[in-house]
């Protein structure tokens, strides 16, 4: 969008503030001879850390306290397994699982399930809001939720391992999602219906893109519940549910 030279004399000054008004991508932005300017390289670099901070670091145990989640561990040992082996992410082994039976509520309509994914960021700055407004939203709904569960190196098919071993009908697993350069704090919400291990996902819905700059957390919490309504009526999720719960979903 611009001309050959610094990158200040765009040949179409109105479309270029058009574009970049409607994306966070960096458009725009000009150079210093071949170079992208100062401020743009100080810029990138300190998105750059901000994500390599939300993949490495971990979620704080007073906060899970505070949230009154029940903490349990997948088979990885570490973090660097954790990137490395993700099918580990989704599996508990047999001590956890029978931890779990004792300790958690058994036969919950919804299970409510938080795992730090590949953003502890997104798990600290979304959930503290996001957790009692979907529990309270599902409760006006009627519908009995769990003993929630936090997750520590957790993948998004953990829910089902989880739902199987306490008979959820539903589970919901809030995930931190793989941060960009735009944002580290992008969570996403999983949903099953029937969990099971070994289930496709096809059978899965989600909702994403919660943070203060996309779905904010206290109405993600609303649309969340709305769709776990739908799948316990319908008794269905993912590609299960009917056309016009799928273009909710989308919504």
């Amino acid at each position: 969008m611009t001309r050959d030279g610094p990158g200040t004399d765009p040949a179409d000054a109105n479309e270029l503030e058009r574009i970049v008004s409607r994306s966070p991508s960096r458009l725009g932005v000009g150079r210093a001879g071949p170079r992208p300017r100062t401020e743009t390289v100080l810029t990138f670099q300190a998105d750059h850390g901000r994500a390599r901070d939300a993949v490495l670091t971990t979620v704080d145990d007073a906060l899970v306290e505070d949230l009154g989640l029940l903490k349990i561990r997948t088979l990885v040992e570490d973090k660097d397994q954790y990137l490395a082996r993700p099918d580990l992410g989704a599996e508990l082994s047999e001590e956890t699982a029978e931890f779990l039976r004792e300790h958690g509520q058994r036969h919950p309509q919804i299970q409510v399930i938080v795992s730090d994914g590949l953003s502890s960021t997104a798990i600290e700055a979304n959930v503290p809001d996001l957790l009692p407004a979907l529990v309270d939203e599902l409760d006006a709904r009627g519908l009995s939720v769990g003993t929630p569960v936090f997750v520590e190196f957790g993948r998004v098919d953990v829910m089902d391992a989880i739902g199987e071993e306490l008979d959820a009908d539903c589970c919901v697993n809030l995930i931190g999602e793989r941060p960009g350069l735009r944002t580290a704090e992008s969570l996403s919400a999983y949903m099953v219906y029937g969990p099971e291990r070994g289930a496709p996902t096809a059978k899965k819905s989600v909702i994403s893109n919660i943070h203060s700059g996309g779905l904010p957390p206290v109405e993600a919490g609303a649309k969340i519940a709305d769709m776990l309504a739908e799948m316990i009526e319908q008794e269905a999720s993912g590609l299960d549910l009917t056309e016009g719960d799928r273009e909710f979903q989308k919504g």
